[in-house]
């Protein structure tokens, strides 16, 4: 029979520590952990401070390391080790110091400048945090933990180009996984968000089910819709919905995927579902407008673009689409009134412009109608509709050359309205 006593005696105690602490016993691993720094020999040491990081006892860990350090002073991966737990901490100065005693020739070198980058990374010095990383994979191009950082940065920082290379780079060297992170979803959403979606959804497919966050299917099933797989978009998409009905973004692709088998009836049904879940996202409102108005719901739709403007009066495309339904629906002084939120920066929108025009004109507010035609003037002179009403405003206001010259700019964009043409040709036997 084994005797399990003498394989207590033989345990060290950083081995007990771990084992009490795994057990819940607070007060045992605490004494076991004395004894440890006491008794146990330095390589058990340095794997117990390891242990104990991976677990969060930050202060133990350092203990341990500071007590190695003093007995090593040129081990540079202790340093590496307690600068790690120093940014852990908010002791950002503290870990500086420990970095800036590691040199070029040391064999830590390349890990300190990986520990700088976080650094700098979490102070958001971005400039730094890369030309460190740089520096890194010049010294070290196959060293995957130094691809992984990179790759990482880049997918932080929102360059999803730059990060393929190194996630490629890391799947070439066979790292599916590193770091517990699933590779394969990282590059897949990389290609993704870099607008390549035949190799994103490539990837996407590869991921290891013990990586399938809400995320990565997200990721999936609006890759799908990208592609036009409507059918396998809205399987994905609904499927993340029934396991995961808080994951907010999944209801808009979902409705855009009914939308463009134009069942506008379950596009709207979906984003009101959203809209339980996220009620002040201000664009799921105005979806959710779009969809009503294509059921010819104006009174829902109404609803939706004002509720839309009032979280979010500064965001310009919900106001011009709320000022197109006015318009659409004759309500002149509404639309201004909505139109008058709008900043008079120097530069105002042209869209602004000539909706407020249309209901200055209706309103018989002849001159502001003309202020406006004339501000938007510059960036619709090749849009006929837009030259159309202004063709019409001049002949009320008695504009007679203004109108003429607007009148030809018309007929040479669209020579086959033969109404306008006879309209110009009258106009020049007039003249003439």
């Amino acid at each position: 029979m084994p005797n399990f006593d003498n394989k207590e005696v033989t345990m060290s105690y950083s081995e007990k520590m771990l084992d009490q602490l795994d057990r819940g016993q607070l007060a045992d691993a605490k004494k076991s952990f004395a004894w440890a720094l006491r008794k146990d020999d330095d390589e058990t040491l340095f794997n117990l401070a390891e242990e104990l990081y991976g677990l969060g006892f930050l202060n133990q860990a350092q203990r341990v390391y500071l007590k190695l350090l003093e007995k090593y002073p040129d081990e540079d991966v202790l340093r590496t080790a307690l600068a790690e737990i120093a940014i852990d901490n908010d002791h950002n100065d503290e870990a500086l110091t420990y970095l800036n005693q590691i040199t070029e020739d040391s064999d830590a070198y390349v890990p300190a400048l990986l520990v700088a980058a976080d650094l700098y990374q979490t102070e958001e010095q971005f400039e730094v945090t890369e030309s460190k990383l740089l520096e890194a994979y010049q010294l070290a191009p196959d060293e995957p933990a130094v691809l992984f950082a990179l790759g990482e940065f880049y997918n932080l920082i929102g360059k999803p180009e730059q990060a393929i290379r190194y996630y490629f780079a890391l799947i070439q060297a066979g790292y599916l996984e590193f770091a517990k992170v699933d590779i394969a979803g990282r590059l897949g959403t990389a290609y993704a968000q870099s607008g390549h979606f035949d190799q994103a959804l490539g990837y996407l497919e590869q991921v290891d089910p013990q990586y399938q966050s809400s995320d990565i299917r997200f990721q999936t099933g609006f890759t799908q819709l990208q592609l036009g797989k409507l059918n396998a978009a809205e399987q994905s998409l609904q499927a993340l919905i029934d396991d995961d009905s808080q994951y907010a973004s999944a209801y808009p692709a979902l409705a855009t995927v009914y939308e463009q088998e134009n069942d506008y009836q379950q596009a709207l049904k979906t984003v009101q579902e959203g809209l339980s879940v996220d009620q002040y996202n201000e664009n799921l409102y105005a979806q959710a407008a779009d969809y009503a108005s294509h059921l010819g719901d104006d009174q829902l739709m109404d609803q939706y673009l004002q509720r839309a403007h009032e979280i979010d009066p500064d965001n310009l495309t919900i106001t011009i689409q709320y000022s197109n339904f006015l318009l659409s629906q004759q309500r002149d002084q509404d639309n201004l009134n909505l139109l008058a939120s709008v900043e008079d920066d120097e530069v105002v929108d042209p869209q602004v412009e000539w909706n407020r025009a249309q209901s200055y004109w209706r309103l018989e507010q002849f001159d502001q109608a003309g202020q406006a035609f004339s501000a938007a003037l510059p960036a619709f002179e090749d849009n006929p509709d837009f030259l159309y009403q202004l063709i019409d405003y001049y002949q009320a206001v008695g504009e007679r050359d203004l109108m003429f010259d607007q009148l030809q700019r018309y007929v040479e964009l669209v020579p086959t309205d033969t109404e306008m043409a006879e309209r110009l040709a009258e106009f020049e036997d007039q003249m003439y």
